[in-house]
């Protein structure tokens, strides 16, 4: 038989078996277990019209394009949505990749509808972007859109996971990438929005598909360790059942193995073999009320021992996704390592459903569903007040910082609690606090002792931020701070900071080389003169020239030539004067670590697109090169500050001697930034290398004084 002939009965026999699955009627069918006849009749025209739109469409399988949004709506069906999201979910392809357009889908559908396709839909291609910043710009349309309705990320994440459940038919260089993105954001979303059941099934997939092998040898490891784990499930069970009902407790209890992707997270975090893993099974406890929460805890751990300092209580802490529960850790049967989760039917339909309770709470009375959903809001609503300006990508890096599942709680000295992510230190409360309050922050009392900015916080912790008024961010605290928001503050105050010292800069450079041309200062007040200098350089205001020219973008000559009448234009120049140099020009000024410049040396500086002016000692071997490229530059008599300087020392190798050094150093009030050494097993005589600071040439000549003292030394030198 013809090899086609047999692709098309496989295709058709696949269509048939996916048909009876994910087709209308067994869709119809889960749909009314729980919805009233209308609206089911609602979902099948909307597959109906699906169908027809999406005719000779097919998926990279073989199937019909159809059948992938009916599959999508099968999995909110199964979580019980509502008909308008099953219409969108049915739709959620339509925009994007059929001629219907919004407009008419609104009038067909109805504006919800609508909203909910068009929020999914990716954003129009725009030429000279690549892939990653269009698909961060459709990230962030999506997040926005669920600003306005957050059933668009359920819609997403269904769309998601079945394109996840059929991932094995794509290419695998398409399938890496999707299979990374699922695990960086997508099931981290699906945490945060309290979707369990979503986010297990999607990390194992994305985990298969990215290392098929170490799933493959990770599954079979747990199987051989756990045994029959079918036969320890039941046992738990029903010992936990029995001592429950005996205790007059009325609850429900499920065991299950942990998914697999969980368990390789545990073993690379905590740096364990496989073997050292013991909580591989996890049990549920479903009661009526919270009371039996507290009551069932007391049963469990009288039926099987408790593992120290392994409790925690989410029902009086929730999680900022809503969850809920208490989680205890046990010894179980044949000594394997158990946990337990109790909590409330409520809770559980929480737990698992996140988000997606509220909508099938609708109806009810059960008003606590609708506390996942508010925390949802505030949380995509904050990323937009955070980070809504920023770029494309740099909002997208931003939401990976944010997604972090491990959280802690802390106290403010009032006593609001605060949610912070784990490892987060006291700069980042500060900013969860108040942006003003971090930005001026100085120190922490932690429980009322002082503690450096850098103490990683932990549960219960009261922390009060000591602030000083003039005080401002460092960019050292990038280092060490967890929050998106805390690292943004930072950056854009840094950000900001450079523009301004940029601007300061510039204005200094262009007035010294109008100087030289004799042409007055004030012409960057005259609109007339100085209106054509900005048109020839797009820029609407002279701020934007000053930045420019003080980061390195533009030259302050050639700009400066522009406001010569143009019989002047070709005339020769004198000797421009150099730019005096303070110390305190900041991030507009970078001293050369080739040669480290000190007040009392010759210098010139290079202008360099990024960092300003790149100052270098004259005798410098890169301060060579054509004159017209280089900025002359002298050092003001008001020079300050500390500014680095390399000694290097040529000594006998005696025991003592780095301390003799350093004290010394120390001795001279000048400070260590690096040591480098070489093999002390190398011989009698050794060279190393000390960067220090100092205030100028004349204290660096005192700390040389006083290393020559020392008896060991045979060589001391500035490099």
């Amino acid at each position: 038989m013809d090899m086609s002939v047999i692709q098309r009965l496989s295709n058709a026999i696949r269509t048939q078996r996916v048909e009876r699955a994910f087709g209308i009627d067994a869709l119809c069918r889960v749909l009314e277990t729980y919805l009233p006849d209308k609206q089911v009749a609602e979902v099948r025209r909307a597959a109906e019209f699906a169908t027809s739109v999406h005719e000779g469409q097919h998926r990279t399988s073989g199937e019909p394009y159809v059948y992938h949004p009916l599959a999508v709506a099968r999995t909110l069906a199964e979580m019980r949505l509502d008909h308008t999201t099953l219409i969108a979910a049915i739709l959620h392809d339509v925009i994007e990749d059929t001629g219907v357009s919004k407009e008419s889908l609104a009038l067909e559908f109805g504006a919800d509808v609508a909203e909910l396709v068009d929020g999914v839909s990716k954003v129009t291609r725009v030429e000279g972007r690549t892939r990653a910043e269009q698909q961060a710009e459709s990230f962030r349309k999506l997040l926005l859109a669920m600003t306005k309705d957050l059933r668009v990320i359920l819609i997403k994440l269904a769309d998601r996971l079945h394109n996840m459940r059929t991932l094995a038919h794509v290419a695998p260089e398409k399938r890496h990438r999707i299979a990374r993105e699922t695990l960086e954001i997508y099931a981290p979303i699906a945490q945060r929005l309290g979707i369990y059941s979503m986010r297990t099934e999607l990390e194992d997939l994305a985990f298969a598909a990215l290392y098929p092998k170490r799933y493959a040898v990770l599954q079979q490891a747990v199987s051989a360790q756990l045994g029959d784990a079918k036969k320890v499930i039941r046992e738990v069970e029903q010992r936990l059942s029995v001592a429950l009902r005996e205790e007059g407790i009325g609850a429900g209890v499920v065991g299950r193995q942990k998914n697999i992707y969980s368990i390789y997270q545990k073993m690379r975090r905590k740096k364990l073999k496989l073997l050292k893993v013991m909580d591989l099974l996890g049990f549920r406890v479903i009661v009526s009320k919270v009371d039996d929460c507290y009551r069932a805890l007391g049963v469990v751990h009288h039926v099987y021992k408790p593992v120290p300092q392994q409790f925690d209580d989410y029902i009086a802490n929730p999680k900022s996704n809503g969850y809920q529960s208490l989680h205890t850790a046990c010894i179980g049967p044949g000594g394997h390592k158990i946990e337990v989760q109790i909590r409330t039917r409520d809770m559980h339909h929480v737990a698992e459903s996140g988000i997606a309770a509220h909508w099938q709470y609708k109806q009810g009375a059960r008003d606590g569903a609708g506390a996942p959903q508010a925390r949802a809001h505030e949380w995509v609503a904050g990323l937009f007040n955070d980070f809504g300006g920023a770029s494309p990508m740099d909002f997208i890096e931003h939401v990976k910082i944010d997604l972090f599942p491990d959280e802690v709680y802390v106290f403010t000295p009032k006593g609001e609690i605060r949610r912070l992510p784990k490892g987060a230190t006291p700069v980042d409360f500060a900013y969860a606090v108040h942006s003003e309050l971090g930005d001026h922050c100085v120190a922490a009392r932690v429980d009322g002792v002082l503690e450096p900015l850098n103490t990683v916080l932990h549960n219960g912790q009261t922390v009060e931020i000591i602030t000083a008024r003039h005080a401002r961010p460092n960019a050292a605290w990038l280092n060490f701070v967890k929050t998106a928001k805390a690292r943004s503050a930072i950056r854009n105050y840094l950000r900001q900071q450079h523009e301004d010292e940029a601007v300061r800069l510039g204005r200094r450079l262009l007035e010294i080389a109008l100087r030289e041309l004799s042409i007055p200062s004030s012409v960057l007040k005259d609109e007339q003169r100085l209106a054509p200098v900005l048109a020839a350089h797009h820029f609407t205001d002279v701020e934007e020239l000053y930045a420019a020219i003080g980061s390195g973008q533009r030259l302050a000559a050639l700009v400066a030539r522009q406001f010569l009448p143009k019989e002047q234009t070709d005339a020769p120049q004198g000797k421009p004067a150099p730019l005096a140099i303070e110390g305190t020009e900041g991030l507009a000024l970078d001293y050369a670590r080739c040669c480290h410049p000190l007040p009392g040396d010759d210098i010139r500086g290079h202008v360099s697109v990024g960092r300003g002016i790149v100052v270098h000692r004259i005798e410098c071997k890169h301060a060579k090169g054509r004159p017209q490229d280089w900025v002359p530059l002298a050092w003001s008599e008001k020079v300050q500050g500390d500014f680095l300087a390399e000694v290097r020392i040529k000594a006998h190798n005696k025991r003592g001697l780095l301390a003799r050094i350093t004290t010394e150093i120390s001795n001279a009030e000048s400070s260590i930034e690096n040591v480098q050494m070489p093999d002390r097993a190398g011989g009698e005589i050794v060279e190393m290398r000390f960067v220090i600071t100092v205030k100028n040439r004349i204290h660096l000549a005192r700390v040389l004084r006083r290393l020559r003292r020392i008896e060991w030394i045979e060589r001391v030198w500035r490099a």
